[in-house]
């Protein structure tokens, strides 16, 4: 596909086609990260566990010192192996 970067008031834009959009996995509102490389534009989508929470995010939120205990899940109630 080719297109252009156009004025788009104090900013400059790209717009991308459907299928272009398809074939990578976004969709509009996707949050995507761009960089530029080696004369390249590379736009990544951000990728988030379990909705819009990162990983890191979530372990940074963890207090320091913090130690997870053992969790008692009761008896077996079928055929698990212990």
């Amino acid at each position: 596909m080719v297109t252009k970067i156009q004025k788009w008031g104090n900013s400059n834009g790209l717009r991308l086609a459907k299928e272009v959009l398809q074939n990578a996995r976004m969709s509009v509102g996707d949050e995507v990260d761009v960089t530029g490389r080696d004369g390249l534009i590379v736009i990544a989508p951000v990728r988030r566990v379990r909705g819009k929470r990162s990983l890191a995010r979530l372990v940074s939120q963890i207090p320091k010192g913090s130690r997870a205990g053992e969790v008692d899940w009761g008896r077996p109630a079928g055929r698990e192996a212990w």
